[in-house]
Parts: C-alpha cells; sequence; structure tokens
C-alpha cells in the first residue's frame, strides 16, 4: 500500500468516523439506493472525490439537495465514439451534460483506419477528462476478410496495450467463423485477454441458440445485438449480460424490454452503440434509455441501476456506480425521477454541470499534440471514372439491399430493375438507387456495386468515408454523375460527409482525423450536421430515420442480410459474395 493511498484511506475513514468534517455534504436530498432498490434519506459526506458516508454530516462545503433526487453518475456500456464524428474531450463534453460521467468505448472505427496509433490517439485524448472512458480493445480488425481494411490488429499488437489503467478488455467479437473454427489468431486474442485477467465483449449478431454456447464457452460475458425478446432471454439464460442498445440507427429497446424482470434485471443494461452528435445533444445518451424504459412501464429505480450498478459491476468498475460510502463521488441531482429531469452532475465531488450546462472549467484547455499524419491523411483513393461506376445486367432481375428504418439490419430483396443500354438505370419511382463503396486506405481501385431501396431520394447522392467497420468510402445515388461528384468531395476533403445535387455540393462536414472525426467544438459539429439535414430535405430524403447514419452500417458484412463492401455484394446467409442479379 503506498503512502498516498494509506493518507486517502486514512482521511476517508476519520470522515466516515466524524473525527474530521468532509469536503463537501450534499443535504436534503433524496438517495436511490441501487443496492436495495429502495429510496433513502441522509447526507452524503465526500471527501478527496469519495463518498465517505450517508448519515448526519458536517463539512466545509455544504450543497442544498432539497427537493432533489440523487442517483449514481450514469454508465454508457458500449459505445463507439468515433460515431459521434466527435473527439474524446468534445464527446465527453456532451454526455456529461447528460448526466453521464462513464463510458466503456471500442474504439475499433479508427483502429481500422489507423491500427495501433489510431487507438493511441483515443487513449491520449481520453486521459483526464471529466468522464471516465474506458476501453475495450478492438477484436476483429479487419471485422472480416471480405472487404479491404487499413489495418490489421493482431493478439501481439493488443497485448502491450492491456497495461493501460483505462483498457478494460478485447470488444466485442464479431467474426463468428474465426470463433468457431475455432481461429488461431481469435484463440490468441481471447487468451490473451483472459490471460491478463481482462473482459470480453460479444457480438451475436444473427446467431442461433445452440451456437450462443460457443460466445460463453469462450469466455464472452455480453451482447449488444439482440433485436427481440426472444433472443434476449437466449443471451440472459446462458448467463450472458444482456446490453440494451438504443442508439441512432439501431433501437432495439422496446423489443427488448419484455425480457426483464424482476429475476434478471440485475443482468441488464443500457448501452447507445451509438448516436449521432444531434441525438446526443437533443435526446441524450443512455439517459435516454432510463426515460424510454420508464414510459414503457419499467420501475425507475431499476432502469436507473441499469445504467449505473449494472453496468460498473459487469465491467469491474468496483468504485463506482452507486450511492454509499467508498464510491466515487460521481451523482446526477434530479429535478424529477420519472422524466430524470438533471438538474446538477457531480463528478468525483465536484459540480460539473448546473442549470443545464458545463460549469466554467469542468473542461481544461486541450494540450494535446498534433494529429499524426497516418491519421490525418487517410483518403488514398484511386482515380475514379464515370464508367467505373456502370453495372452491366442482362436480365435486370437482381438481388437489391431493402433499408429498415432505424436498424443496421438489412433485408435481401429481389426485385426486377430499369435496364438502359445494358447497365441498371436507377428508378425514383421505384425507389432504387445506385450503392458504391470505393476503397480509399492503399488505392487498391476496388469499387464495389449494388443496388438499394428505401433512401426515397428525389435526386442527388450522399457520401461518408464513415462506412463500418473498414471505413471506406460509401455513397448512394440516383445518377453516376452525382455520384461520382459526392465520391471525389470526400476525397477533396480528406474524408467527412456530404450531399450533392447535380453536380452542386449542397453541405458538407469535414472529418479530418481519420476520416471519422471532427477537430472542431461539438457546437460547430452540430451546426454542420443540421446543414447537411437541410440539404438530405432538398433531395427529398424522409426524415423519419437518418439517411447517413443508415449508409454507414450498408458496408457492415457481420450485420444480415444483405450488404455492400468493396468487393461486392455480400449475403450474410451464406456469408460469402454473390453476383448482382439473381441466379436460378
Amino acid at each position: 500500500m503506498s503512502n498516498s493511498t494509506k493518507s486517502l484511506l486514512t482521511r476517508r475513514i476519520q470522515v466516515a468516523g466524524k473525527q474530521i468534517p468532509a469536503d463537501l455534504v450534499i443535504k436534503g436530498g433524496t438517495i436511490v439506493n441501487v443496492f436495495t432498490g429502495e429510496l433513502m434519506e441522509g447526507d452524503i459526506a465526500i471527501v478527496d472525490g469519495y463518498i465517505a458516508g450517508i448519515g448526519s454530516y458536517e463539512g466545509k462545503r455544504t450543497a442544498d439537495a432539497s427537493g432533489k433526487w440523487i442517483i449514481p453518475g450514469l454508465i454508457d456500456g458500449h459505445v463507439h465514439i468515433e460515431s459521434s464524428m466527435l473527439t474524446p474531450k468534445e464527446f465527453a463534453k456532451v454526455v456529461l451534460q447528460h448526466g453521464v460521467t462513464a463510458v466503456v468505448t471500442d474504439p475499433h472505427e479508427i483502429g481500422s483506419v489507423a491500427g495501433v496509433e489510431g487507438i493511441k490517439y483515443m487513449l491520449e485524448r481520453s486521459r483526464d477528462l471529466a468522464v471516465d472512458i474506458y476501453v475495450m480493445l478492438p477484436s476483429c480488425v479487419p471485422a472480416t476478410k471480405f472487404e479491404s481494411c487499413a489495418a490489421r490488429l493482431e493478439a501481439a499488437d493488443l497485448s502491450p496495450l492491456y497495461a493501460d489503467p483505462m483498457v478494460l478488455g478485447l470488444a466485442e467479437v464479431m467474426d463468428f467463423p474465426a470463433l468457431a473454427g475455432p481461429d488461431t489468431g481469435m484463440l490468441d486474442k481471447l487468451a490473451g485477454a483472459l490471460d491478463q485477467g481482462k473482459r470480453i465483449d460479444g457480438h451475436a449478431a444473427g446467431i442461433a441458440r445452440e451456437d450462443l454456447n460457443i460466445f460463453r464457452a469462450a469466455g464472452i460475458r455480453t451482447d449488444h445485438e439482440c433485436v427481440h425478446a426472444e433472443e434476449a432471454k437466449q443471451r440472459l439464460d446462458l448467463g450472458l449480460y444482456l446490453m440494451i442498445r438504443e442508439g441512432t440507427a439501431a433501437k432495439d429497446l422496446e423489443a427488448l424490454l419484455p425480457a426483464v424482470t424482476a429475476k434478471n434485471a440485475r443482468r441488464c443494461l443500457f448501452v447507445t452503440d451509438d448516436k449521432l452528435i444531434d441525438d446526443l445533444l437533443e435526446e441524450g445518451s443512455v439517459d435516454h434509455n432510463i426515460r424510454l424504459a420508464i414510459r414503457r412501464g419499467l420501475d425507475p429505480i431499476t432502469a436507473i441501476q441499469m445504467a449505473t450498478l449494472n453496468t460498473a459491476e459487469c465491467f469491474g468498475l468496483q468504485d463506482r456506480g452507486a450511492i454509499g460510502p467508498g464510491y466515487r463521488a460521481d451523482l446526477v441531482l434530479l429535478d424529477d425521477l420519472n422524466s430524470l429531469s438533471i438538474s446538477q452532475v457531480f463528478k468525483q465531488g465536484e459540480c460539473v454541470v448546473d442549470n443545464g450546462g458545463l460549469v466554467t472549467g469542468a473542461f481544461t484547455e486541450n494540450t494535446a499534440a498534433e494529429v499524426q499524419s497516418s491519421i490525418a491523411e487517410s483518403c488514398r483513393l484511386a482515380n475514379v471514372e464515370n464508367g467505373d461506376l456502370s453495372i452491366p445486367l442482362e436480365s435486370g432481375y437482381c438481388n437489391v439491399i431493402g433499408i429498415i428504418p432505424n436498424s443496421i439490419v438489412t433485408r435481401h430483396l429481389k426485385e426486377q430493375v430499369q435496364v438502359q443500354n445494358g447497365c441498371f438505370a436507377p428508378s425514383v419511382q421505384q425507389d432504387l438507387l445506385k450503392l458504391a463503396v470505393v476503397e480509399r486506405h492503399n488505392r487498391t481501385g476496388n469499387i464495389g456495386l449494388g443496388i438499394v431501396k428505401g433512401f426515397q431520394f428525389s435526386k442527388g447522392a450522399i457520401a461518408a468515408s464513415v462506412a463500418h467497420d473498414s471505413h471506406n468510402i460509401i455513397a448512394a445515388g440516383v445518377s453516376d454523375l452525382e455520384l461520382l461528384t459526392a465520391i471525389r468531395h470526400i476525397e477533396a476533403m480528406n474524408g467527412g460527409l456530404t450531399v450533392v445535387s447535380g453536380d452542386k455540393i449542397l453541405a458538407s462536414l469535414p472529418l479530418p482525423v481519420a476520416g471519422l472525426l471532427s477537430e472542431q467544438g461539438y457546437e460547430q459539429v452540430y451546426a454542420e450536421m443540421k446543414q447537411l439535414y437541410a440539404a438530405l430535405r432538398e433531395i427529398g430524403a424522409p426524415d423519419h430515420f437518418n439517411p447517413f447514419l443508415t449508409l454507414s452500417f450498408l458496408a457492415l458484412p457481420v450485420i444480415p442480410a444483405l450488404k455492400l463492401t468493396d468487393r461486392g455484394l455480400f449475403d450474410f446467409a451464406s456469408y460469402s459474395h454473390i453476383g448482382i442479379e439473381v441466379i436460378d
């Protein structure tokens, strides 16, 4: 035991025993006890950022919580910060205002683009913030062998990173064939995490009940890919933690909530996985999950427990997730329990959010070094010409990707499409657009082409360098000219999002860090996203789902049913590439 630890323990014990005054005492509030599921009264005595006692205490400072409900700081159990398009610091500023004092993130996205250097970038920029950011190391870079990825992370690459106290384990294992094989490389990653006492997250999208045994036998403890209550119960039955996801693209909470009971709720937790900046600001993070669950009939204390203590216990965070002696003083004061109306947020005993805004000084100035060129210069395309986007057809009876609004799962459709001059012709009337995935990391010249239904554009095209998981450039549009204009503009910006009409750029959001993140403040990123949404309306896009987030998941082959990589159309059912035209 170090002298500093001994000194801190001494002070904590002395405050608990009322031998010395606390640094801060919060008085008058009603405490939500997530240990017992009950409400509790008492002063909260805080010293050195930790709770020393609950009862009757005096301190150097007091905070009046009369009429307030006091809950533990919220924890998001699975999020990819990159999906917010914000740096870790700007992301933390946003979620802290929603009562989130800790997150568990998987830097899979930047790891796929920039490898170990990308992970180190996220680790360094996540330190010493008013939100504790914990990392699960990417397990599947590349996610599969069916797409071109910039990086490859093996067990030997990940092993040194486990020494960082911010690293909790191995992130979502999504390559099921490699797991079930078992593949030697995957075994090395699993064993590497387990040998160091680390945790392993799962990703069991579309996995049959019997195959779930493989996940649990491999030491995998969680899954966030359930889409209906039966799947949720299967995971709970086998001892997996059930992560209930409610994000921008994947909204699973209402479908999964019927699986949560008084007997199994302690094995359930809330995650976002993931949210764009506008939804984070306007709806919130896991605080939104809690509100939605309460509106759907879940007991408020159980819902809060699922976003605090359950998550902390799942990841072995022993000193947070509850209000009690020995726990960090990460607290949220509410004006109302059911609506989760946030009045103040305390991080380690210091008020960091008050009256709906960040307290001055909650975040220090950024002194991080400049972004390395290997991360900043990430759009390296071979020359793309108009003819490269043609889809030759014979019969015109084609496999089509069918969008499901607000879901990352797609439908495998088979439809008769228009053919002109021997090639596919997009049709606004049929809502059939051309989809392209252009390799952007190593100038391979790979271009995957397909047909997508559901965007409802009346004109124009959209494109992005955010395309899970390998993050090649993905574009959807009504004409080859507009597709090419959008793709070239993404290349010129060195990454980002854009909306075009004809040869005109209607709106753009540059993402110069690995083609994934903006270095601007969250307010500016939010403003530019709003301009993108206005441009989407101009080309006829619907507003009941987010076209950019939907687009970004159309290249993810580990999610059912039909996707597109830079190597072609991918069928999840056969786990292989297939042709665009249907072969009888």
